[in-house]
């Protein structure tokens, strides 16, 4: 669960921009505020279950937004890449090492 929580965090943090207002405000009390179904359902004056399937689907709508701008992967993988070149760095990595990361980093975008 914690692991789901990190990645609706995360997604949450790259695409809230292309949700409603009503789907970030539920998507934060309940990931970010840790707020219950319960709770979000009484602040709003709607059905637990009404909360519930809001959140799923702007959960899959995060997913899909993802699996098509891949904004999360490639934060990952960028943050990955940098942790590398650190690395080399420190171990005195050759340059066509350290070039070789670079180019990596470049592809990304």
């Amino acid at each position: 669960m914690l692991d789901k929580t990190f990645r609706m965090n995360y997604l949450f943090d790259f695409y809230q921009s292309l949700l409603t207002q009503k789907q970030r405000k539920y998507m934060s009390l309940y990931y970010l505020d840790d707020f219950s179904l319960g709770e979000i359902a009484e602040e709003f004056e709607v059905s637990r279950q009404a909360v519930y399937d809001n959140i799923k689907r702007t959960e899959a709508m995060l997913e899909d937004y993802e699996k098509k701008l891949m904004l999360l992967s490639k934060f990952e993988k960028r943050t990955e890449l940098l942790t590398q070149m650190k690395s080399a760095v420190e171990k005195n990595a050759t340059p066509e090492e350290i070039m070789s990361l670079l180019d990596s980093l470049e592809k990304l975008d």
